[in-house]
């Protein structure tokens, strides 16, 4: 089962450890490495800024133009389609081959069926209280929507 970690959110309270920190060079490096693997080129590249919690870039190839979402806590990669103009997740997709690029530098890809899916599919033990605050209050629709969000 897929575990969310403490601080996925990237909300906590004043009294909780500071969240760890995915740094957007170690993103870059991945994006550049997954749209030589594919044959494209990064676009765009955003990093996390209140109230985002997480690094975008956008990757072009020949034949596709996606998105690609980075945790800024946690090393979570993500991939969505349509509207990423904004380099907002419109649509999770499937990741594509080249996607492996980020694995092989320590990042997990998730799959589309585990961000589609809601948050009773996956471990959430994990999650603090503020958190848990923050969930109930915004109602995200899946677990995608609560590793990748732009509460505040």
């Amino acid at each position: 089962m897929f575990r969310l970690e403490r601080g996925v959110t990237g909300f906590r309270s004043a009294k909780e450890p500071e969240l760890p920190e995915v740094q957007v060079r170690t993103f870059r490096r991945g994006c550049y490495e997954a749209a030589r693997a594919a044959g494209g080129a990064v676009e765009q590249l955003v990093e996390s800024a209140y109230p985002r919690n997480f690094h975008s870039a956008v990757v072009v190839t020949s034949n596709d133009q996606l998105a690609i979402l980075c945790n800024a806590m946690y090393p979570l990669i993500a991939f969505a389609g349509g509207g990423t103009g904004d380099l907002e997740p419109k649509a999770f997709v499937h990741p594509p081959t080249w996607a492996a690029r980020f694995s092989e530098i320590g990042f997990v890809v998730m799959s589309r069926q585990v961000l589609d899916s809601p948050l009773g599919g996956v471990d959430t033990a994990a999650l603090g209280k503020a958190e848990w605050m923050q969930i109930d209050s915004w109602r995200p629709a899946s677990v995608g929507g609560t590793v990748f969000n732009s509460g505040d």
